[in-house]
């Protein structure tokens, strides 16, 4: 049986450095070697994200392991067709051309793509605690979806989430029954690089915003002052 004391139960100093390190350097990676991920790494990964918090202790992710290189193009074509709708979207002509530019996908580069899922009928009809807010089971899938991008930071493998996607159309690739939704759809392998910064801020898409700006004092819009 697990016990904790609260004698050993506060984190050093050097433990929390560790901790906010891997927090800061987590990046979204689009480009990846060809080298495998082994697969003893991979279960540990899996196993933080088994160990996300959720709701009524619901656990209602899955992960779908991908190395079909035929369901892995029927997916790559599905983002080339949904990235051709989004860039037709962007008005400005620079800004369009920026986009055209990002590599946004690393779907048959990386040696693997992992689909994370919410099963909605996991425990029901009732679990505990999310009657009053039916999405926290999708919450509490994208908590683990968290927990793999930080674990795989700790071992040096890259995460690439693919949003520009129809998720309905990669539902039925992967054959889900009703009930269960796509959440994420990952590229996962060790890194060309993890950049100093995110790729959106290093090609000057968006800056970080002042956390300052985003911290309210009891009801919206009332700014918190120390």
């Amino acid at each position: 049986m697990n016990t904790f004391n609260s004698d050993n139960d506060a984190f050093s100093e050097a433990e929390r450095q560790v901790i906010y390190r891997v927090m800061r350097s987590r990046r979204d990676v689009r480009e990846f070697r060809p080298d495998p991920v082994p697969f003893e790494v991979l279960r540990r990964i899996l196993e933080m994200a088994h160990y996300a918090p959720s709701v009524g202790f619901m656990q209602p992710w899955n992960f779908i392991l991908i190395t079909s290189l035929e369901i892995r193009r029927q997916i790559k074509e599905l983002f080339e067709m949904r990235n051709a709708q989004e860039i037709a979207l962007i008005a400005d002509a620079q800004r369009r051309q920026l986009y055209g530019q990002l590599k946004l996908e690393g779907i048959l580069e990386a040696p693997l793509n992992l689909a994370v899922t919410c099963d909605h009928r996991r425990d029901s009809p009732f679990v505990l605690g999310r009657g009053p807010m039916p999405q926290t089971d999708l919450y509490s899938t994208c908590l683990a979806i968290e927990n793999i991008w930080l674990a795989a930071r700790a071992e040096g493998v890259g995460i690439g989430w693919v949003s520009i996607l129809d998720p309905q159309a990669v539902e039925n690739i992967l054959q889900l029954p009703q009930g269960v939704e796509l959440v994420a759809y990952l590229c996962v392998g060790y890194p060309i690089e993890f950049r100093a910064r995110p790729m959106l801020e290093e090609v000057g898409w968006k800056e970080r915003m002042r956390l300052e700006d985003l911290i309210y004092h009891d009801r919206w819009g009332i700014r918190f002052t120390e």
